[in-house]
């Protein structure tokens, strides 16, 4: 019980910081700019335009239907999650932020660009949490459990694309649309960097018959580790190893060239990781953890 009262405490803690941020970034960056960059704040935006009623307050309207609905079809533990933080957004930014804290007046792309950010921010702090603020994510989860094949992100930006859309028609400006992706896409950027952090790396998976030198130069030049993985051609049946390394992204360019030099016909896989633990990078978290508790 007393470990639900502090989960709890700390939900609410969460739900006020997170509202508070997106509420600067709604009131003070992106209403004055007369954008609607998606979800349900974007919604209320276009119908504060043309009525004037609070934003927060349709905000909450808007989600009414949908946190229905998410009840259910999605579960009662999401959708009481979510209406908590919901009512905190709506709250703080009618009562407290609307009446107090100026509009940001100047650039169109600096306003939207900030706003983005805040709003980013601020639904960083309840993904941490695992809340959502409603709108856009409820729909697209209903969407996906209508359509099974249709991913999350899919479903998000068929939503989000029909607002910014819609913001044409309401504000009759076909910036409104070009700067609503602009915020979108800060949103976006702000809440990668924090769920995932900045240290990304490059993750390098190579098939050749050459892979042992390879990994010895990319040691030697790079100082980084690499790892042989047992692997067998489907058509050919030849056993071999293939070479997996994660490097920093600026290093990519140095391995790319090493494997050239040893295998111009090497089968290379790269992708993008979002974080790297271990030696080398960032020390992993859940060990620093682990240590603070040895201590005590």
């Amino acid at each position: 019980m007393e470990m639900m009262k502090k989960e709890f405490g700390k939900d609410i803690l969460y739900d006020t910081a997170s509202a508070f941020v997106q509420a600067v970034g709604v009131h003070c960056f992106i209403e004055p700019c007369m954008i609607a960059p998606g979800g349900a704040s974007g919604i209320a935006l276009l119908i504060n335009y043309l009525s004037g009623l609070p934003i927060g307050a349709l905000t909450f309207a808007i989600n009414i239907p949908l946190l229905i609905l998410s009840y259910i079809f999605l579960g009662k533990s999401m959708t009481l999650k979510t209406l908590k933080t919901v009512v905190i957004m709506s709250v703080v930014l009618d009562a407290f932020v609307s009446p107090l804290f100026p509009q940001y007046m100047g650039d169109r792309l600096i306003s939207s660009a900030f706003g983005g950010i805040f709003v980013g921010v601020g639904l960083a702090l309840v993904f941490m949490r695992g809340s959502t603020t409603g709108g856009g994510d409820i729909l697209a989860k209903l969407l996906q459990k209508k359509f099974p094949y249709m991913q999350t992100g899919y479903s998000l930006m068929i939503i989000d694309i029909m607002i910014i859309t819609a913001s044409v028609i309401v504000f009759w400006d076909i910036e409104s649309a070009l700067y609503g992706i602009i915020s979108l896409v800060c949103t976006t950027q702000t809440i990668d960097a924090i769920l995932y952090g900045m240290n990304k790396g490059t993750m390098v998976t190579v098939i050749s018959s050459q892979n042992e030198r390879i990994a010895g130069e990319i040691m030697k030049q790079l100082d980084r580790g690499a790892t042989f993985l047992k692997s067998q051609g489907a058509y050919s049946k030849i056993e071999g190893n293939a070479l997996m390394c994660v490097v920093d992204r600026k290093q990519f360019y140095i391995v790319k060239r090493i494997i050239d030099h040893y295998d111009p016909r090497a089968f290379v896989i790269v992708s993008e990781t979002k974080e790297v633990y271990g030696e080398g990078f960032l020390n992993d978290p859940r060990e620093r953890s682990a240590g603070e508790q040895a201590r005590l």
